[in-house]
């Protein structure tokens, strides 16, 4: 009760209300060594019995309206989820479920069906390889140990960063790499299927665009950028048969991943709202087109709660010309 107090004053009604907005990827069946920030099932049901115990937890299209409208109620919140992973069908949304609390997700259309994204390919390569070691000095990379589940993460956390800015053809050359020096079988079923998409859309999540091949739209052209944008956006409506009118960018982080270019393109895709990784809490008198987004990763309560009452403090961050 003691927090839920805490953000009503942090967090009160009225014209300047301020809206959490929360980011997730996935919820694991069980926790993983190498997706060590993803909950399992057990830690994300926790978070949303707080969320629903301190917040008032609306979906995205509401908090939207009441937010123009400047009627937003105190401790306002939403959950999102980025990306498409199937799990957020299967884990995630009974969780969502059995708490009554409403969610969007935003999807990248080129992964559906069988599809993975570059990270989740190096990323179970990685796992699932029988090699000592990756060699990928032929793409500037270097030489990376694999005999320890410690060894193996740290060689994740060498490669993702300096892959996720490579050029997008220079990328998926280098994934591609990797996948075939691992010699390892990987998996066709990590990413939603566009039935499961469609089961997610008619058990009530909101279906949000992602792009389609989710580039970092500040590395490519405005030509790409525009063409992910309304690819994207075109191939969910087909599949879900309804207006997709919200939207994520890929990464999220202003200037380094996208810019004030891309969101005049989101802007005259006639989107309604736009959501970044920025840190931060939405009011009525910010960017509707670049909403910040933020999630702690604390196990407890108290820590949690503690994160996200600084994070209502915190002034958002977004791309300017």
């Amino acid at each position: 009760m003691a927090w839920k107090h805490l953000f009503a004053a942090l967090s009160p009604a009225g014209p300047r209300a301020p809206l959490t907005v929360l980011i997730y990827h996935r919820v694991l069946r069980e926790k993983d060594p190498l997706l060590p920030y993803e909950p399992d099932a057990r830690e994300f049901d926790a978070r949303m019995q707080w969320m629903r115990r301190w917040f008032n937890v609306l979906s995205v299209p509401e908090a939207i309206h009441r937010m123009r409208e400047r009627s937003l109620p105190a401790r306002a919140l939403c959950v999102t989820f980025d990306d498409g992973y199937a799990d957020n069908l299967d884990v995630a949304l009974p969780i969502l479920e059995r708490h009554s609390i409403p969610a969007t997700f935003f999807i990248a259309t080129g992964f559906l069906d069988g599809g993975r994204m570059f990270n989740d390919t190096v990323i179970e390569a990685v796992r699932r390889t029988p090699r000592a070691t990756l060699d990928l000095r032929d793409a500037d990379l270097g030489v990376f140990p694999l005999g320890s589940m410690a060894e193996k993460r740290q060689t994740i956390n060498a490669i993702l960063p300096k892959l996720k800015r490579f050029e997008p053809l220079r990328r998926e050359a280098c994934v591609q790499d990797i996948a075939r020096l691992s010699n390892a079988r990987l998996p066709n079923d990590l990413m939603l299927t566009s039935y499961q998409l469609r089961t997610l859309h008619k058990r009530g999540g909101t279906i949000g665009a992602h792009t389609r091949s989710h580039p970092i739209l500040a590395s490519v052209d405005v030509e790409t950028a525009k063409r992910e944008i309304d690819e994207g956006r075109a191939e969910l409506e087909r599949i879900v048969a309804d207006r997709v009118d919200l939207f994520a960018y890929p990464n999220g982080r202003p200037f380094d991943d996208y810019r004030a270019e891309h969101v005049r393109l989101v802007n005259e895709a006639g989107f309604s709202a736009a959501f970044s990784t920025s840190p931060g809490a939405a009011r009525a008198d910010g960017d509707v087109l670049q909403l910040p987004r933020f999630t702690p990763w604390d196990a407890t309560p108290g820590r949690f709660a503690l994160r996200l009452a600084r994070n209502l403090r915190r002034s958002s961050v977004v791309a300017t010309t």
